[in-house]
């Protein structure tokens, strides 16, 4: 068979076939093209092809028929399948990949084909084609040359030699003279019969046949001899010495084998051997030769490991493993694997699968095919660990399934924060409106502003906690701890959520502990907890339920509690709920982002406590509890109340004051409520503006927005603070940006103070707070914003 017909390539399609040549170019191999199954049986019935590739021509169906088709037929039932262009997974359903393989492929390459992987992969069974041939072929020829010389032998076709010592005189047959040239005469000396062997086997050959004599042991010497064509031809000659009477060596008797056709016949099995055994050593797959072993009932129990590569210890963890039975090495290895090698050698059919072996705490991707005479019960496996692999499909499944629920809860976010932000706003917007239309109705106005001032406040809220949990989730919140009464901290959170609570006409009770607690801990923070937890009790009980806040010590812990009968909490969810973005009962109907708990559990942990959810079932009610460890004696410092006394606001004495910010609204509406309780005021609306009327203006008190376009408000103090003339100037930071950073970054830049948006009455009235410079303060009487007119602005964006 020629070189050309080595690959049958399979395939409906044109898509695969520049990948192919390209390969069959490389490996200087011809590419035999088949449009159908149909076709590819008849070569086959005629060829014996070294490798077929099967390409996938969109069908599957198809695909799987033709590897089974070709694998079904008697000639090509060994020949190595690989199929090519599988679309990924997805959208080919994985399952298709181990059909494929079920079908009798032994390898399978994706969609792109790499040219050079199918190259390495055609190589390797190109190789190994040629190598068994070169070995099959000489086998034959030793075979043959065997059987040549055993007729030989029997029949005494031998050339037959004598020397006689003493008159030095080789006589021989026909077959001698041929042997040796056909040129020496009848009872030429020794000397010109060894004048024709090879120069390198001359020295040996003389010094046996002298040892030969001198022993009287038997004469046995291989050695080369020149033929009359130039050629070196292998000769095998044995001999025995002839003593006289006087026992002195008479003769030397023998015969001579013509060995070169057995010489060379073994020279290429060595050679193709060599190549194999290369082959085997070079791999960076794994594999072996094992004897399958079987009981007494002829079933498979066992294997033993025949030959091994260097990659075997790699990729099994075994050391040592060759004449060694699996069982002995792994005494729980599975039975199934047994049975997979048992049924190859039972059937004589190749076997490729994937497969985890547990004992080894590895999985592994396996060809499994005869080798040898049946007899011998032996299986070639090449074979590869997949562990990794199969660990990392295992990951990204999980990956995926975390990446969809956390995209489902950011949606459900979203959609939360959407609706929570609108339901401020609209009565912000309605108020506002009515404002405009409804006439001068004091009783009506106030109610309004009530109703706006709430909303507002529900903004603000839903923005710290956002704010809160960013904060936490970077390790950026710190406590301020400071000796708190317990009874103080709970009514006030109790009196942060009553709103809400006399809103849906809740029952509500609180039980203190009868002797006075006294904490070390954020009250703050504290009273933000508590407060989350009474703001969920309400929202998740129907109207007219009760509430209940408890504390009580419990040896060195207390433990603070809010009990509900509302809409409880399936026993599934009840660790869920503090997870980001999930809501208690998964109702988003019932307001909140879905944070609070969240928020809560951080806050707590960072107290060192721990916070539980409890529910008898849906519809039952609910019970969360926050325990906190008690603080020890009391010799750390005098306890009181955690915060300062309540800012007063100061008697105003008239200042002036400029607002810088790039939106408008935000400094007008500022501007405008200063000069409402009394102070003189200017607005700007960019930095440049801002230096230009600070020079004409000689403010006392500037509130500067940081995030604006052009300069921002870092530049602008930097800029004022170069200045001497500036050197009592109050500086406040009135900004978006309240981390610690972003109040770290603001003192560097030579603010007094620093404010987040919105700033409340109470926040300004301490930005004015004196002392302040005499000569900065407003001119009694200039109560009015006016003088803001004309001030010049840049673009608005948020600060």
């Amino acid at each position: 068979m020629s070189a050309a017909g080595l690959i049958l390539f399979v395939c409906e399609s044109d898509k695969l076939d520049p990948a192919v040549a390209q390969v069959g170019a490389q490996l200087g191999q011809a590419v035999v093209r088949a449009r159908s199954a149909a076709d590819a049986l008849g070569l086959a019935d005629t060829t014996d092809f070294a490798l077929i590739l099967v390409g996938h021509a969109g069908d599957d169906a198809a695909l799987l028929r033709t590897v089974g088709l070709v694998r079904a037929n008697s000639r090509s039932s060994h020949t190595p399948v690989v199929v090519l262009g599988l679309p990924p997974s997805p959208p080919s359903p994985p399952a298709l990949l181990e059909q494929v393989y079920e079908a009798g492929a032994i390898a399978a390459l994706n969609d792109p084909v790499s040219p050079t992987i199918l190259a390495a992969k055609a190589r390797f069974y190109l190789d190994a084609f040629h190598t068994a041939a070169e070995r099959r072929r000489a086998e034959r020829a030793l075979g043959q040359a065997s059987a040549r010389l055993e007729t030989i032998l029997a029949a005494a076709n031998l050339a037959v030699w004598e020397w006689d010592i003493a008159a030095d005189q080789v006589r021989g047959d026909a077959r001698l003279a041929a042997i040796f040239g056909g040129v020496l005469p009848p009872g030429a000396p020794m000397a010109a019969y060894l004048a024709a062997l090879h120069p390198d086997d001359l020295a040996a050959t003389r010094a046996r046949l002298r040892a030969s004599i001198e022993s009287g042991a038997g004469y046995d010497a291989t050695f080369r001899v020149r033929a009359p064509e130039g050629r070196w031809r292998w000769v095998i000659a044995r001999g025995q010495v002839d003593a006289g009477s006087d026992g002195a060596p008479r003769a030397v008797s023998g015969v001579v084998i013509d060995a070169t056709r057995q010489f060379e016949a073994e020279a290429q099995l060595r050679a193709s051997e060599e190549r194999y055994r290369t082959l085997f050593e070079a791999m960076d797959e794994a594999m072996c030769v094992i004897e399958v072993l079987f009981d007494e009932d002829g079933l498979p129990c066992d294997y033993r490991f025949v030959e091994t590569n260097p990659a075997f210890d790699g990729q099994t963890g075994l050391q040592d493993a060759v004449g060694r039975r699996m069982r002995d090495i792994a005494p729980e290895h599975e039975q199934h694997w047994f049975d997979i090698f048992g049924r190859v050698v039972a059937t004589g059919e190749p076997a490729r699968f994937v497969n985890e072996a547990r004992a080894l705490g590895r999985w592994f991707d396996l060809y499994a095919t005869p080798i040898g005479t049946p007899a011998e019960h032996r299986v070639a496996v090449l074979f590869k660990d997949i562990t990794e692999r199969r660990r990392g499909e295992e990951e990204l499944r999980r990956l995926a399934a975390d990446l969809a629920e956390a995209n489902r809860l950011k949606t459900e976010f979203l959609a939360t924060l959407a609706h929570e932000l609108r339901n401020p706003l609209a009565p912000i917007r309605s108020g506002i409106q009515l404002l405009r239309h409804g006439g001068a109705d004091p009783a009506a106005s106030a109610r309004v502003h009530a109703i706006m001032d709430r909303q507002l406040d529900q903004l603000v809220h839903l923005v710290d906690d956002l704010l809160d949990v960013a904060r936490v989730t970077r390790g950026q919140v710190e406590l301020r701890r400071a000796w708190i009464d317990l009874g103080e901290l709970l009514r006030a959170a109790a009196d942060t959520s009553a709103p809400l609570i006399e809103a849906a006409r809740h029952r509500f009770s609180l039980r203190l502990p009868p002797q006075p607690v006294t904490l070390y801990a954020d009250p703050t923070r504290l009273t933000q907890v508590v407060s989350n937890l009474l703001n969920n009790a309400a929202r998740y009980t129907p109207p007219g339920g009760v509430i209940e806040l408890a504390a009580e010590c419990q040896g060195q812990e207390l433990a603070i509690s809010v009990r509900d009968n509302g809409i409880g909490i399936p026993a599934d969810s009840l660790e869920r709920v503090f997870q980001m973005f999930t809501q208690v009962g998964g109702n988003g109907s019932l307001g909140g982002l879905g944070i609070g708990l969240s928020l809560v559990r951080s806050l707590v942990e960072l107290h060192g406590g721990s916070v539980a959810a409890a529910s008898p079932g849906s519809g039952a009610g609910s019970v969360f509890t926050v325990r906190l460890p008690l603080a020890g004696p009391q010799a750390d410092g005098p306890r009181g109340t955690a915060a300062d006394d309540p800012v007063r606001l100061p008697v105003f004495t008239p200042l002036r004051i400029l607002v810088v910010d790039d939106n408008r609204d935000a400094a007008d509406t500022l501007a405008a409520l200063l000069g409402a309780i009394g102070h003189t005021t200017a607005t700007a609306h960019d930095g440049d503006a801002a230096l230009r009327t600070l020079a004409a203006f000689a403010p006392a008190v500037v509130f500067l927005d940081l995030g604006m376009p052009g300069m921002s408000g870092y530049e602008v103090a930097a800029e004022i603070r170069k200045d001497p003339r500036n050197d009592g100037l109050r500086l406040v930071a009135l900004t978006g940006w309240g981390g610690p950073a972003d109040r770290e970054r603001s003192a560097r830049a030579g603010f007094d103070l620093h404010l987040t948006k919105p700033a409340t009455l109470d926040t300004i009235a301490t930005a004015l707070a004196p002392p302040l410079p005499a000569a900065a303060r407003a001119p009694a009487g200039l109560t009015s914003p006016a003088s803001a007119a004309g001030s010049p602005s840049s673009a608005s964006t948020a600060g």
